[in-house]
């Protein structure tokens, strides 16, 4: 099995595949915290932890590959993964081979995430994509047709917006990011509800919409993130929502780099 880590600035995913002769299966993932201060044994209890309550053996991880946001959680996993899976890991950066040419004016400069999720999406559907990530921050990536990196745009997060407009309005509380039932709230809650989930949408639309004139070919909007679904849901841009896609996209590295290997 392969142990696939996405590491966030807010949260950590793991993902655990079987890459069983055929095609690979997701055998279950996990989202957690993601902790900076951390020790390598406390990742590794952590994760033990949890295999356990998903009934999966540590002892079956034959490879352990990294995408991280976060520099200081680079040696915390690495212990982690020496000691408990025996495996130096393999992190997504510079003179790893992705399959997917970086056309940004500084190919370093680029989240490893962001790369990730590209190859992921392009592997799937081979054309031109606008891929949206709800995270920490929300990253608008663009791939050309022939599965070329082009660049993109960051916004502020959803979850960045919400508590900044909590902490920095008095008078108005913290409220849950859903979906009201109408655009013209009757409530202070449902007022803020409104804007930040019709507000942002509107700013997904509204970028994606401007990406697709400028590139000129035809795209398809693919998004990823916690809450992706419910934007997915309300957006008139967004066309596909792939929960899987960062996960994805760490296997189909690791694969592409062991076949290199061979």
């Amino acid at each position: 099995m392969l142990l696939a880590i996405d590491v966030g600035n807010t949260n950590t995913v793991l993902g655990v595949f079987d890459l069983s002769p055929g095609k690979p299966a997701l055998r279950d993932s996990f989202r957690v915290q993601t902790e900076k201060d951390r020790t390598g044994d406390e990742y590794g209890l952590q994760i033990k932890a949890l295999f356990d309550f998903a009934g999966l053996q540590m002892s079956g991880v034959h490879d352990v590959i990294v995408s991280s946001v976060v520099p200081p959680m680079a040696f915390p996993l690495e212990q982690m993964s020496k000691r408990f899976f025996g495996k130096k890991p393999l992190f997504v950066g510079p003179g790893v081979r992705t399959g997917m040419p970086v056309l940004y004016d500084n190919p370093r400069e680029v989240g490893a995430d962001r790369i990730v999720n590209a190859v992921a999406a392009f592997d799937k559907w081979p054309m031109g994509l606008i891929v949206v990530d709800f995270g920490t921050a929300t990253t608008f990536d663009a791939v050309t047709p022939k599965g070329e990196y082009l660049g993109g745009a960051i916004s502020p997060g959803i979850m960045i917006s919400t508590e900044a407009l909590f902490h920095r309005a008095s008078k108005l509380p913290r409220v849950a990011f859903e979906k009201p039932e109408r655009v013209v709230g009757r409530n202070t809650v449902a007022s803020m509800q409104s804007g930040l989930v019709f507000g942002y949408v509107g700013l997904v639309d509204g970028i994606c919409a401007r990406m697709k004139e400028e590139l000129g070919f035809p795209l398809k909007v693919v998004a990823t993130g916690g809450l992706a679904p419910l934007i997915g849901n309300v957006s008139r841009q967004i066309e596909v929502v792939d929960d899987q896609l960062t996960l994805d996209g760490l296997r189909i590295i690791y694969q592409r780099n062991q076949r290199d290997e061979a």
